[in-house]
């Protein structure tokens, strides 16, 4: 086991296109919307200083997650002030586009790139992540038209989707848009990209960034043999989204029993239960990184995260966890591929 002593090791970074690695631990900005505290400006950025230094240089985020975009320009005006332009060349902020759908002009999709651009203070966006709510509405293939001409004028260096199915997934890439990245939801709780993402991605080459893997902190010591929380007591909207896939996966009975699992996983390996459960989805194929939530200036967990790249699962282990999810509700079938949760069918 490594120490948790930072900055990260060179295990924690993968080479994520040719031209771009980055860190396999990546800092979600979803927490500085609102729904998750008050973050203080001040507060945050200092605490992106932290993140970086330690060796977390990989942002995820989006044009909804409140003033995320404008928090990535600050820092990067900071950075360069106080290191040197040189400086920025360490970091990578992945943004998204969630448009409504509609007419996709290329000056629809132009102007809302370029409003990225400026809140973000970059000339090129290092992966711009697409979101589409409505696959009976085509549009969609429009607008990722225009975004390939924009690329090709140095606008976006690499073009991803978030939430994308896999037959839809299958249609762009025959559309040949060059997608580096699909977005998706993955944890020991959900596993339907294992289905049929996982074998469809490592086919096209394309890869994997996995959100809620940690179910919003259910996925913790904290919740190990806490009574079943109420919906409405429940204090960010991340805990109140996870708890309803927990409800449709199994229920709190059965994930006492995989938080239990994965206690007496964190033990021996001397790490702890968070742990366990991201270095699950980290092993996956096709899984560049997955992506953990910035609480900015609220709460960090930079040094227990860094002891991910410390230690390996073993048969023991996976077989565990496996008889754990063998009791619990096929996913694919009470809800649907991956992203289709988000989506009018």
């Amino acid at each position: 086991m490594i120490s948790a002593t930072l900055p990260l090791p060179f295990a924690s970074r993968v080479q994520f296109t040719d031209d771009m690695t980055i860190c396999r631990l990546l800092n979600g900005m979803w927490q500085v919307s609102g729904a998750h505290g008050t973050i203080d400006p001040q507060a945050a950025l200092a605490a992106m200083f932290r993140y970086v230094d330690a060796g977390y240089t990989t942002w995820d985020l989006a044009d909804h997650y409140g003033p995320a975009e404008d928090f990535i320009g600050a820092f990067r005006r900071e950075l360069a002030s106080q290191r040197g332009q040189t400086a920025l060349k360490s970091m990578q902020a992945f943004t998204k586009w969630v448009p409504r759908p509609g007419r996709m002009t290329r000056q629809v999709v132009e102007r809302n790139l370029n409003l990225a651009r400026r809140r973000m203070g970059v000339e090129t966006l290092d992966l711009l992540q697409f979101h589409w709510w409505d696959y009976s509405d085509p549009r969609y293939l429009d607008a990722l038209q225009h975004m390939v001409d924009l690329q090709g004028e140095g606008a976006i260096r690499h073009l991803g989707v978030t939430n994308f199915d896999t037959e839809h997934l299958g249609k762009i890439a025959d559309s040949e848009v060059e997608l580096v990245s699909n977005q998706v939801q993955f944890s020991l709780v959900d596993r339907r990209p294992l289905q049929f993402m996982v074998p469809f991605c490592l086919e096209r080459g394309i890869k994997l960034l996995a959100y809620g893997t940690l179910c919003g902190g259910l996925l913790s010591q904290v919740y190990l043999d806490a009574p079943e929380p109420q919906l409405d007591r429940l204090a960010t909207v991340s805990l109140r989204k996870y708890k309803q896939m927990v409800d449709v996966w199994g229920g709190w009975e059965l994930f006492q029993d995989l938080l239990h699992v994965l206690d007496r996983i964190a033990r021996k390996h001397q790490v702890s239960l968070a742990n366990v459960a991201v270095r699950y989805v980290l092993d996956q194929p096709a899984v560049a990184g997955a992506i953990v939530g910035a609480r900015l200036g609220i709460a960090e967990h930079i040094e227990d995260n860094a002891r991910v790249f410390g230690f390996q699962l073993d048969p023991a282990d996976l077989e565990a966890i496996a008889q754990v999810s063998s009791r619990s509700r096929d996913l694919i079938e009470a809800i649907g591929d991956c992203g289709d949760e988000y989506r009018r069918r």
